[in-house]
């Protein structure tokens, strides 16, 4: 199938997978300290090119099975190259006023505008430092003077490693989502651009838009055609969850969203990290919050939206899929390493058809009672990648998907 012929969108999470964005490590991972780790949201730092090989072999994989992986840098390069108002965008979104004062946010817009497509893609995702600012001391800045040479003149971006949390496809309009910390805010807009600006995305019509309430890729999961389940926990609020859902239902995309509350806490920090879909009657789940993950139920109704609940989440969900019954693959008996595996992305599995799924080799009970239960389980390295907390699925974000 020609690419320019590929219909975008998906209406589940196990839908045969076409088309995936990716953003391989870069030069912002370089940028991560002791003394900064913590506030870019990692645990810790990342061995850059053992990352990077880990995630051309995730690539590879994927591109085995015969999806077209898309490299976020690449994509980014062109919209850049193609578009002076993408540019424009870009550099309004990191270049803070507040922070660097206007005399030096003005020259250092100017001199953005003046550079290369890449370079400027390049200074969007990893930043820069005031050492690297190609602007001397000036009479003008007092900003200028007083900063330190390896502090931030523009913030670098760790995390779009995870794609899947700044935008998300639910049937064939993206949502551009509104990521809750500061680390991360700055994510939406470079996808916000691409999305608006790239020929590949021309056309595409939107969702949910970011300057709402926030709402993460990684809380949203397509559990059947009309069905989506939105996790409510440390990085999505109720609010973000009640607005995706009336905007679901204003665009014909969803009859039912399943709004499901989750520890807040850095080991569950999105409904992803505890809970995701193998195959479309089947998912597999941390076994600690199996019989106390609740949803509370928004259906779509003559008047407006209706709100049930709280109710068991399997029920809820089997409900709502028009199944008799969910499939539960645990993470194993044994707390200890149930609990291993689920810090480790056990239950963050990406599935690139029903019933084969990619996932990290190292949680080794996760993989074999996926496949006692008749998973096919594609085995990747993470390691390195696995250091911001983010399996397979919060690395992708698919953009194309076969119906279910």
């Amino acid at each position: 199938m020609n690419a320019d012929d590929l219909a975008l969108g998906a209406d589940s999470e196990v839908g045969r997978l076409r088309a995936v964005l990716l953003h391989r490590p870069g030069a912002e991972l370089q940028r991560l300290t002791p003394r900064n780790n913590d506030q870019l949201l990692f645990d810790g730092l990342p061995w850059v090119e053992r990352a990077q090989a880990e995630h051309d072999a995730f690539a590879a994989v994927l591109r085995e099975r015969g999806v077209e992986v898309l490299l976020l840098s690449d994509i980014l390069t062109e919209t850049l190259a193609g578009s002076g108002a993408a540019q424009m965008q870009g550099i309004s979104a990191a270049v803070d006023v507040r922070r660097l004062g206007r005399p030096l946010a003005t020259e250092l817009a100017v001199y953005l505008r003046g550079i290369a497509p890449a370079d400027l893609a390049t200074v969007l995702t990893a930043g820069m430092t005031f050492d690297e600012l190609p602007i001397g001391p000036s009479a003008q800045s007092l900003v200028r003077r007083m900063h330190n040479g390896v502090d931030f003149v523009i913030d670098p971006l760790p995390n779009l490693l995870f794609t899947r949390d700044s935008s998300s496809w639910i049937g064939a309009r993206v949502a551009i989502t509104a990521l809750a910390l500061r680390a991360r805010v700055r994510e939406a807009s470079l996808t916000d651009l691409i999305y608006a600006f790239h020929p590949r995305f021309l056309g595409v019509r939107r969702a949910y838009e970011s300057h709402t309430a926030p709402v993460e890729g990684g809380d949203v999961l397509l559990l059947a055609p009309g069905v989506v389940a939105v996790g409510v926990g440390e990085r999505t609020t109720p609010a973000g969850a009640e607005a995706l859902a009336r905007s679901l239902f204003d665009d014909d995309l969803a009859h039912t969203v399943l709004v499901v509350p989750i520890e807040q806490s850095r080991a569950t920090m999105h409904l992803d990290t505890v809970c995701t879909m193998v195959d479309v009657d089947a998912v597999v789940m941390y076994p600690a919050i199996r019989e106390s993950l609740s949803a509370f139920v928004i259906e779509r109704a003559d008047a407006g939206v209706r709100i049930s609940g709280p109710t068991p989440f399997l029920e809820a969900a089997a409900a709502a899929m028009g199944i008799g019954k969910l499939r539960v693959i645990d993470t194993g008996l044994d707390r200890v390493t149930a609990e291993r595996e689920q810090w480790d992305d056990g239950n963050n599995t990406l599935a690139i058809e029903p019933g084969v799924v990619v996932a990290y080799e190292r949680n080794v009970e996760t993989n074999r009672r996926l496949e006692a239960s008749g998973i096919e389980v594609l085995r990747i390295s993470g390691s390195e990648l696995g250091s911001g907390r983010g399996g397979p699925r919060c690395m992708s974000c698919p953009i194309a998907r076969d119906l279910v």
